[in-house]
This record gives structure tokens, sequence and C-alpha cells, in this order.
């Protein structure tokens, strides 16, 4: 079955947890870094960070960030939700 080509909005809901004592400076570097990326929609409380846009660009800037975490710290844990609908 072929799905039918539309933009599709994207809602994710992250949980970034650095494995050492200094916890708070790779989490707040991590949001940062998504907050950058212009075209997404970035809102962050004390329990996780929402990321809101097109598919194709959320999933291009997450890839891309998530890597870029693991490669900072040597142990991250990243917990993720995606819907397939704008939830703002």
């Amino acid at each position: 079955m072929n799905p039918k080509k539309r933009n599709m909005n994207l809602s994710i809901e992250i949980s970034l947890y650095p494995l050492n004592q200094e916890y708070g400076t790779p989490i707040l570097q991590f949001i940062e870094n998504l907050k950058g990326h212009k075209d997404l929609e970035v809102r962050s409380n004390t329990m996780s960070t929402q990321v809101f846009g097109e598919y194709g660009m959320v999933m291009d800037v997450i890839k891309k960030e998530m890597q870029n975490a693991f490669l900072t710290e040597e142990a991250v844990v990243m917990v993720m939700k995606f819907v397939n609908k704008d939830l703002r």
C-alpha cells in the first residue's frame, strides 16, 4: 500500500539522562542545540523537552543532536516518544 504524500507534522517528547555527576550541563546544552534550529519549536520543563515541526526537519535535527550528545558524553540515556501529529 502506498501512503499519500502529505506534509506531516511531528511532536516528540525527549528526556535526556547523562550518567555522570554533572548531568545539568549536558542537558542544558542539548536543549540549547535544539533551540538553535529555528524551524522547530522547542519547549522544555523540569521533566522533558518537547519538539514540534515538520517530520523531515525534526528527524534530521534529532539525528544530528542525538549523535552530538552521544559523542560528547561518555554515557547517556535518551527516552523519546513520537506522535505523528502537532500537539502544540
